[in-house]
């Protein structure tokens, strides 16, 4: 029994992709095809994955039907967290997606899943991206405080909801926690943010998160040991639509 993760599926099968500018280059083509192969080497009927946002394009519910049934075909148990892409998922019904779902998928907002003695935790978080304001050389001499203004209340809501995860597990009973993000803990700005003292608060010994895709995006954030957590990136095509195993 193992527990593995992985972001970025950006599956359409039945939408239209909207960004085709962010997902090219070799490690794209077929990715669907090579994501199934290596669930089937790598996961077994007993093993856990999550899924850590940007599962499908579609637009609602209905467009995304395909790619939910796709994911529902992988291997083992899945656990699904938002991304910003996820358009089909409202925050408010999540309970209607998991009467849909269950048992094949959970959806993991406001709640925690488990795994052994974890507790698994999360929510979509968010963090500024600009617009930076460059010099010559490419360094960032300033940026958009309005738009940085407007992300910091987006990042309130989504602590928000992490610590409504973590206070459930902690109500309960659990210890320890693996906490999944979909956006990174940190922009290229920040040494430390909400994020990752909230990581440090509860004890989370792993944090895992996507969003960063494209290999000038690689290392946008924070990997490997920092503060006493452990911090991975989980996007598909980082991991080269491999499952990264995150406990055994």
């Amino acid at each position: 029994m193992a527990l593995y993760a992985i972001g970025d599926l950006h599956l359409h099968f039945q939408s239209e992709l909207k960004a085709p500018g962010q997902l090219h280059g070799r490690v794209w083509k077929n990715h669907e095809e090579k994501f199934r192969k290596n669930c089937a080497k790598q996961i077994t009927g007993e093993d856990t994955l999550v899924l850590v946002g940007d599962h499908s394009w579609g637009r609602n519910l209905a467009e995304c039907e395909e790619d939910l049934q796709y994911i529902c075909d992988l291997p083992g148990r899945k656990i699904l967290t938002r991304g910003n892409h996820d358009m089909f998922w409202d925050v408010k019904k999540t309970e209607r997606l998991n009467d849909l779902y269950r048992p094949r998928l959970s959806f993991l907002q406001n709640s925690y899943e488990t795994y052994q003695d974890y507790a698994l935790v999360g929510t979509k978080g968010y963090t500024f991206e600009g617009p930076f304001y460059l010099d010559r050389r490419g360094r960032i001499t300033g940026w958009d405080e309005k738009e940085e203004a407007h992300a910091g209340k987006l990042v309130e809501r989504e602590l928000q909801r992490l610590r409504t995860s973590f206070e459930l597990a902690g109500a309960d009973g659990y210890r320890k926690f693996i906490m999944f993000l979909h956006y990174p803990p940190t922009n290229i700005l920040e040494e430390r943010s909400g994020f990752t003292d909230m990581a440090e608060e509860y004890g989370a010994e792993q944090v895992i998160y996507a969003h960063c895709h494209g290999e000038s995006r690689f290392h946008d954030s924070i990997q490997g040991e920092y503060r006493g957590r452990q911090y991975h990136l989980v996007s598909g095509d980082f991991l080269q639509w491999k499952p990264w195993k995150v406990l055994d």
